[in-house]
């Protein structure tokens, strides 16, 4: 999301005529300095020679590339050379064909591994549950023992091992009981949702950079469609907004309250205003009147760039809001279990003891 936001930021300047604004120019620098830390955090945590650790190789490899190219395009553009736009064109290739590529392999190899831990952390220990049943029944055949031999219906020791046993196995199925619940409330209504709102806001940015390279472009890049021939720009951009509709279609049915449903309807409205605005302003470029059509992308007032700002910042309340929900639940998950280990230790202990205590004590009349 980081690169795709700082190749959307790029471009804005070689459309307003080399007058690169401070907010356009930070958000590039902080998508840039964004994607290059998570670099850093995901080779960390990736395992050397892996195919993620590969991935991560590679895009620190092209990351400068990348940059290097957006450098040199506005050199060339505050100095008014048009081939400043081709090379803004040769960087985008490069992000939308080679990096983000690259990007959401790794990322999709990330969240195959988070399933896999969703995987192994979900299911009953059945090995220590079958081990705390098999002590149950081993502890109330030594008391039944004990009853026929010596007549006598309590042994307190022993008693107080089977109590300590009977805690100690509820303790732990209730823990993972309520643990698991908070894994699958964790993954239903946090890790299904971002990765639906993630990708419906990597689609926003991918499609907010191919309008801007519509007009950079100027007609510069045509794609074959059947018979027809026409913008590759607009043509993805149509693409995009296609895939952000149907992760937006995807997050309205995802959300389960008011907090997270509200921000996703806000996103829809902004985009259907967006997808007008741009077919008013793809008509009058059309009719060869660019300047217009440019006010009605970056203008003052009225532009895509406003709906586009409000699919973005609506995506970005609503992902806050389902990582706030997904923290919640895992934490809920994570905190069942808080302290079983510890007491589990301390019942057993306490277990043993007695047991021990009890025979001895039925030992020592005979002695």
């Amino acid at each position: 999301r980081s690169l795709a936001d700082a190749n959307t930021a790029a471009s804005p300047v070689f459309l307003a005529g080399g007058q690169e604004t401070a907010a356009s120019r930070d958000r590039y620098e902080r998508g840039i300095r964004t994607a290059a830390a998570k670099l850093v955090g995901a080779a960390a945590n990736s395992e050397p020679g892996s195919p993620s650790a590969q991935a991560i190789a590679r895009l620190n490899r092209l990351l400068p590339e990348y940059k290097g190219l957006v450098e040199r395009a506005r050199t060339y553009n505050r100095q008014g050379f048009p081939v400043g736009g081709a090379y803004l064109r040769y960087a985008n290739e490069k992000m939308q064909k080679e990096m983000l590529p690259a990007a959401e392999d790794l990322y999709k190899k990330e969240n195959q591994r988070l399933s896999a831990d969703y995987a192994d952390a979900t299911p009953y220990p059945w090995a220590a549950i079958a081990l705390g049943l098999l002590a149950l029944a081993a502890l109330a055949l030594v008391q039944r023992r004990t009853y026929l031999r010596t007549h006598r219906v309590l042994n307190h020791g022993l008693v107080a091992a089977t109590a300590t046993t009977a805690v100690t196995l509820l303790w732990l199925t209730a823990g993972h009981g309520i643990a698991r619940s908070g894994l699958d409330d964790s993954y239903d209504h946090g890790v299904r949702s971002l990765n639906v709102l993630h990708d419906a806001r990597i689609a926003s940015l991918k499609a907010r950079g191919n309008e801007n390279l519509t007009l950079v472009a100027r007609g510069a890049e045509t794609k074959k469609v059947g018979d027809e021939t026409v913008d590759a720009y607009d043509h993805d951009f149509e693409r995009d907004m296609d895939a952000l509709a149907e992760g937006l279609e995807r997050a309205e049915r995802l959300a389960d309250d008011d907090s997270g449903a509200r921000p996703v309807t806000s996103a829809v409205g902004d985009m259907t205003e967006w997808r007008k605005r741009h077919e008013a302003a793809r008509e009058q470029d059309e009719n060869g009147d660019y300047q217009r059509a440019l006010a009605m992308v970056i203008g003052a007032e009225g532009t895509t760039g406003e709906c586009f700002d409000g699919v973005d910042e609506n995506l970005a309340a609503a992902l806050a809001h389902e990582q706030d929900e997904f923290q919640r639940a895992a934490g809920d998950g994570r905190d069942a279990l808080t302290g079983l280990p510890v007491g589990a230790a301390v019942l057993a202990v306490a277990g043993a003891g007695g047991a021990v205590l009890g025979i001895g004590r039925r030992l020592s009349e005979y002695r």
